[in-house]
């Protein structure tokens, strides 16, 4: 497979256009989502404007950073125009650091990326009130596989996004997938979490994500990952607020206004990337002889559509429907106060033709849509 480490990112034409408009620009993303990659385009994009990369991974360039004036700021950025601070989250204090820049050295453009936006936006969004750009970069979408792929190829590796997901090293490196996945799973990816919550080790952590990826497409109950994993409700919920945050899991909410009874409380809570849900169960089989297909299926399309409406700048917000007495919609969507809905099918054969009778009635008039490995490109962007 091509090597797609230079792929143009979807938000980088969004990022640019932002840049010298004297705010900092944010960038979020879990690790090796592709951040610094992206950082340094922009800046060989701009290589006639004098910058500064710094990896605040490296103890000097997060010294020079860290609880400084703004003339000891002035004197070690120099004379650049551009300044990036790569993994920005080490930095103490970070927030106080970029609101002295941007305050006294307006026309410096600051990028900051940040693989914990928990860590970094809490340091950051009181002193950068009205003063910056925020951006999220997530692993790679089918829309941006397009510029190396077309759509037949994407169609005939289908089943390899979804056994090993879309970070930018799976795709590059497609006969390490298996291992890099582990690597990645196993604790690199939420390396930024156990520091951020002072545990040393990853146990239960590593639970609390396998016990969420078996139960992929299914509602999660915190009551019962508390009673699995022998500790308190709170901390499981703190656990998969900051999952979230790092950018590793998300959650759909029940939709909920005309029927008494449709669910509430419940919710659902899905991968990011596949590949690593994968990883965490040790299930990399072929599709044929899987029994979660659905479940992944459903998990991938809905990441990918989340990706897909991001990264274009499209607002909605996203649920799923379903009542107590088991009529279900696996996602739907509302734009400007329209709904729509769609169900997930790996199976073209077993589709619905129309929603469940109650959500129709309740919520007439509503698109409905069966999404299947033969319609799904529109749904993520590539139609």
């Amino acid at each position: 497979m091509e090597n797609t480490q230079f792929l143009t990112r979807t938000i980088q034409k969004n990022i640019e256009n932002k840049l010298f408009k004297e705010k900092v620009i944010i960038i979020y993303g879990a690790r090796q989502a592709g951040k610094t990659t992206l950082v340094k385009q922009i800046l060989q994009n701009y290589r006639h404007k004098k910058s500064l990369y710094l990896n605040c991974d490296e103890p000097d360039d997060r010294f020079a950073l860290t609880n400084k004036t703004s003339t000891e700021l002035k004197s070690f950025m120099g004379n650049n125009e551009i300044v990036v601070i790569d993994e920005a989250q080490r930095v103490e204090n970070i927030g106080l650091t970029l609101k002295l820049l941007i305050d006294n050295y307006p026309h410096i453009q600051i990028i900051a990326t940040g693989s914990s936006s928990f860590d970094l936006a809490n340091k950051i969004n009181e002193p950068l009130t009205g003063r910056k750009y925020t951006f999220k970069l997530y692993p790679f979408s089918l829309q941006e596989l397009i510029q190396k792929f077309n759509p037949r190829e994407i169609n005939r590796t289908l089943e390899n996004y979804l056994r090993f997901g879309l970070y930018p090293e799976i795709i590059n490196n497609p006969n390490e997938a298996e291992d890099n996945l582990k690597e990645l799973a196993n604790s690199y990816l939420y390396k930024d979490v156990l520091q951020f919550l002072g545990i040393k080790k990853s146990d239960i952590i590593y639970k609390l994500l396998q016990a969420i990826a078996l139960q992929n497409g299914n509602e999660v109950s915190y009551n019962e990952l508390a009673n699995t994993l022998q500790i308190d409700k709170k901390t499981v919920y703190h656990y998969i607020l900051i999952l979230e945050q790092a950018f590793i899991i998300f959650r759909l909410t029940p939709f909920s206004k005309n029927l008494r009874t449709e669910l509430k409380k419940l919710r659902k809570i899905y991968f990011y990337d596949v590949g690593i849900r994968n990883a965490l169960i040790n299930n990399f089989n072929p599709l044929n002889i899987r029994n979660d297909v659905g479940a992944l299926w459903e998990n991938f399309l809905i990441s990918e559509r989340i990706k897909f409406l991001e990264n274009n700048s499209h607002s909605v917000r996203n649920y799923f429907w379903r009542t107590h007495q088991q009529q279900e919609i696996d996602y739907l969507e509302e734009r400007n106060q329209k709904l729509s809905a769609f169900e997930f099918k790996w199976n073209p054969r077993k589709i619905k033709k129309q929603a469940p009778k109650p959500f129709r009635e309740a919520y007439p008039n509503t698109p409905f849509q069966s999404i299947t490995p033969e319609n799904y490109q529109e749904f993520v962007g590539l139609g």
